[in-house]
């Protein structure tokens, strides 16, 4: 991957679109042009490969993986070399995670760095929406570990619809019987970044072992409110960064060590927004 080897560091980018026809109408495309990314991570992509194609160019190869129902969901990749491999499939046969969930291997040198577009369900409180999150939060715990052992050198990242701590949402006290903040859900991010190999108490009280990754959001900016990713379009919540910490890179500790610079690209403005979501941008040194 000679582009991507002679570049120092390796940019990695990742966005919510929230279909990104619409986002390339409302300015995708002038932030791509100014950001120098190397691999381009999307979800909620609701369009065609030739669709992404069309709009991203020949200068970069993608690789996409549409949702079972069409116009929802759908994750991609969009690097400028190609990848040596990339793989879609998470949890049992039966579990449908397509549009949610997509692996690929780059050459980085003569280094492997692997990176996972990610797409988690928002889910709904007391509904088979919630069960479905769940389900596909049990299917990332199986694969992390996985994934791991395949390259030291992986991150997945997206919008992983879930605010880990109080400091991930503005307004964390009146959402805490809502989906993308119950203690049940965060538990599952408390064993993520847990210690590996170590007990963790989760914040539903709940015990498992820890996997060791890095939210590496948290770790460069520390102790402190947010950033924020994502904010309602509802009211004044842009105006006001009224938001939640939703979309992540979460590295292997091996990668997460090479980590650069790390940035998450906020509109100036309500009216300048092309996406609910803000890109997050990571430079990784390999």
């Amino acid at each position: 991957m000679d582009a991507m080897a002679n570049s120092a560091p390796l940019r990695i980018a990742s966005v919510n679109v929230n279909g990104v026809r619409a986002a390339f109408r409302k300015g995708m495309g002038e932030w791509l042009d100014g950001r120098d990314v190397d691999i381009l991570a999307l979800q909620e992509v609701r369009a065609s490969t030739d669709d992404l194609q069309n709009l991203l160019g020949d200068d970069w190869d993608i690789l996409h993986d549409a949702a079972t129902a069409k116009g929802r969901a759908g994750v991609a990749i969009a690097s400028r070399s190609k990848a040596s491999i990339h793989r879609v499939e998470l949890g049992p046969d039966e579990f449908d995670s397509a549009g949610r969930w997509l692996e690929a291997d780059y050459e980085v040198g003569d280094r492997v760095v692997t990176v996972v577009s990610c797409y988690v369900h928002s889910g709904v409180v007391d509904t088979p929406k919630q069960v479905e999150k769940y389900q596909f939060l049990d299917a990332m715990t199986e694969r992390l570990p996985e994934l791991q052992k395949h390259s030291e050198l992986a991150v997945v990242v997206g919008d992983l619809n879930v605010g880990h701590r109080e400091l991930d949402i503005k307004n964390w006290k009146g959402n805490r019987k809502k989906a993308g903040f119950l203690p049940e859900e965060r538990a599952y991010f408390d064993r993520f970044f847990g210690p590996a190999g170590e007990s963790v108490t989760g914040a539903d009280g709940s015990t498992g072992t820890g996997l060791g990754w890095v939210d590496v959001g948290r770790r460069f900016h520390g102790e402190i409110e947010g950033p924020y990713t994502w904010w309602s379009q509802r009211g004044k919540a842009f105006d006001t960064d009224t938001g939640w910490r939703i979309d992540y890179h979460v590295a292997t500790p091996a990668l997460a060590e090479t980590v650069n610079d790390y940035a998450i690209d906020r509109a100036d403005s309500w009216d300048t927004r092309w996406s609910d979501h803000a890109p997050v941008v990571v430079d990784y040194r390999i």
